[in-house]
């Protein structure tokens, strides 16, 4: 399902001003959990001595891909967000973005769950947009070109921003970065090359 038109314009715009209300420049690396709490979301992990102890440790231990993160909303406004806290930390970054690009876009939900293929919702839309805002949070599209005219290797991009190489290679691949940069400097090799005869 593709996303409907006008939507990564509006997701670029989106990141911007909420990079803006963190103080977080453009081709800085933004911190999710940051975000959560400026806009008032409860962060919490499984170690909560509350939670049933074999259940844990199956979410830790015995499989821990199949929970990243669960979005839990509160009666009668407001939600929480309970991750899976022996995950990689680029992998929770990426897992709280995309958590709080639901937040970001009001979108109507109830519990959602979190796995290594993204978010369990019967709504592919609605993931599909949470997926595009969140890799514009965390390497917005001005960025990934900024990084592009530098020649970074989808390496650089990733540990510049504190995501996995996928994602970093997804956002330059995306914004088209390289393909702008490499256009870029073919322009200005024709224009400083001498005529041929």
């Amino acid at each position: 399902m593709a996303l409907r038109r006008g939507f990564k314009k509006e997701a670029k715009e989106l990141a911007l001003e909420v990079r803006e209300e963190l103080g977080t420049k453009v081709f800085a690396p933004l911190d999710p959990y940051a975000l959560a709490e400026l806009y008032g979301i409860e962060v919490f992990d499984l170690t909560n001595p509350e939670l049933p102890a074999e259940s844990v440790r199956h979410l830790t231990e015995v499989r821990p891909h199949v929970f990243s993160a669960a979005l839990v909303p509160l009666v009668p406004s407001g939600a929480i967000i309970i991750e899976n806290h022996v995950h990689p930390p680029r992998r929770r970054r990426s897992t709280m973005a995309h958590e709080m690009a639901h937040i970001l876009l009001e979108h109507p939900f109830g519990p959602m769950l979190t796995d290594e293929n993204g978010c369990r919702s019967a709504v592919s839309g609605i993931e599909e947009e949470a997926a595009e805002l969140s890799g514009e949070l965390l390497v917005p599209t001005d960025a990934a070109r900024v990084a592009a005219f530098k020649g970074w290797s989808d390496r650089s991009v990733a540990n510049h921003f504190g995501v996995s190489v996928a994602m970093a290679q997804w956002r330059m691949n995306v914004s088209a970065a390289r393909r702008i940069a490499c256009r870029s400097k073919e322009r200005r090799l024709r224009e400083v090359a001498p005529a041929t005869p």
